[in-house]
């Protein structure tokens, strides 16, 4: 279950990959965004800016502006502008125009912006790419950076759900983490969410070191008892190159240790799970809706999931707007210019802020199926797999059916798949299964 300590999931690289260079217009050929397959379209606006940058986080965040198009106040004209841009690059290759599914904006601390400018960021996105009625629409926020009249303003103007970054309840591990709010404020932010009819999420990080045990069941309980409509619980990974970093390779942090982590996403389980929120995704639960509860079965129906959460676990298209964001349409992936004043100055120019990109191979997507499906409860389909992995001197027929049917059988055996499931078509990860899942990956495509 060790996963990049941010809120919820984005498109947004700490650091960026190599690739190939990518056409200065941003073109994409027909051939690469599969015109067919008519996947739904997801939308990821990466706000930079954040008042204080916490010691764990290694994104593309800063403290300081970078001129024109790249400052709090003066950023919405910068990602209206890429919006434009997307919508004539997918009409060129010959995409019919698709209203967005999702919308997330992300960071940074988005709310850093205006309530106005996040309002104007919305409605231009609207105006240049289209976004459904009923799509969903999420911001993240810090407890101490939005007010009750700000949440109202959001609400009305389209926002339909607020991801909060609550972290921990624990005053120590907070200080640990860099965050600037008290524990204190985190309930009330709920509840003026709540207020303005936003759906509610809370992001939490276990693993500081410092962090007990029963530091952590503070911080679960406490979450919980705020009542939201969903709960992140995220493994914390100390990146190189950051603050924290850093204090660990001087022994002045101590290392996070895997086991510590693995017992404390166990307690989040049995605790979330108590409480009737169930996984839909390694590191995300939500709550149970009512009519779950009134059937006594476990939730299917997952209302309160996060629906950008899934759709990159599902494979949809997603744009993603702002320095260092990474798209993906098709068998195309690419990424921003990370510095914001070079990202303003090329969409003033006229050019797409593209960095590079790759095009992914019948390989590639079926190893990222198998990966992403796994992560989620659905779980993914095991037609396929058979000979994935050997290149191009796989065995045929038979034969690799028979391995791929053993190694499934192993993992049964080893209780990290569900075999009910396996039985009905699908590798659907246990319990232990979800803390080996980069195992249980490997194993599947015959790695």
């Amino acid at each position: 279950a060790r996963t990049r300590a941010c809120a919820e999931v984005a498109p947004m690289s700490p650091a960026q990959p190599d690739g190939v260079r990518w056409p200065v217009d941003g073109s994409l050929g027909p051939d690469l965004v599969e015109v067919d397959r008519r996947r739904p379209l997801s939308l990821y606006v990466h706000v930079p800016f954040c008042r204080v940058r916490c010691g764990y986080c290694d994104f593309n965040t800063y403290t300081v502006g970078f001129g024109p198009g790249a400052q709090v106040g003066d950023y919405a004209p910068s990602v209206l502008a890429e919006a434009r841009l997307a919508t004539r690059v997918m009409a060129d290759a010959g995409m019919k125009a698709r209203r967005a599914q999702t919308v997330f904006f992300g960071g940074g601390t988005p709310t850093m912006l205006a309530t106005a400018e996040l309002i104007e960021i919305l409605r231009g996105l609207d105006e240049a790419v289209g976004i459904s009625e009923d799509a969903e629409v999420t911001l993240e926020a810090n407890p101490d950076s939005v007010t009750r009249s700000g949440l109202r303003e959001l609400a009305h103007a389209g926002f339909t759900r607020v991801s909060f970054g609550m972290q921990s309840a624990v005053p120590s591990v907070l200080r640990t983490l860099d965050r600037t709010h008290a524990p204190n404020r985190v309930p009330l932010v709920v509840e003026w969410a709540k207020e303005a009819g936003l759906s509610t999420s809370l992001d939490l990080i276990y693993g500081t070191p410092g962090e007990g045990l029963t530091d952590w069941e503070t911080s679960l309980r406490c979450a919980l008892s705020y009542r939201p409509d969903h709960i992140s619980a995220y493994a914390l990974v100390v990146e190189e190159g950051t603050k924290m970093g850093r204090q660990v390779a001087r022994g002045e942090l101590p290392t996070p240790d895997p086991d510590d982590e693995a017992a404390k996403y166990e307690l989040a389980d049995e605790l979330l799970g108590e409480a009737g929120y169930a996984w839909y995704e390694i590191s995300n639960f939500a709550r149970a809706t009512e009519a779950d509860l009134a059937s006594g079965q476990p939730s299917t129906s997952f209302e309160h999931a996060s629906a950008h959460n899934l759709a990159y676990w599902r494979d949809w298209d997603w744009w993603g707007f702002g320095p260092g964001a990474h798209s993906h349409v098709g068998r195309a992936r690419w990424w921003n210019v990370k510095n914001p004043g070079a990202y303003a100055g090329r969409l003033r120019a006229g050019a797409s802020p593209a960095a590079a990109g790759e095009v992914l191979g019948a390989q590639e997507r079926e190893l990222e199926r198998v990966m992403l499906g796994l992560r989620t409860s659905e779980g993914v389909a095991l037609d396929g797999l058979a000979g994935v992995g050997r290149g191009d001197e796989a065995v045929s027929g038979s034969i690799v059916d028979e391995c791929a049917s053993g190694r499934v059988a192993a993992l049964i055996a080893d209780g990290l798949i569900d075999g009910v499931a396996a039985l009905g078509g699908r590798a659907v990860l246990t319990l232990r299964g979800r803390l080996l899942a980069d195992y249980v990956t490997r194993e599947l495509m015959g790695y």
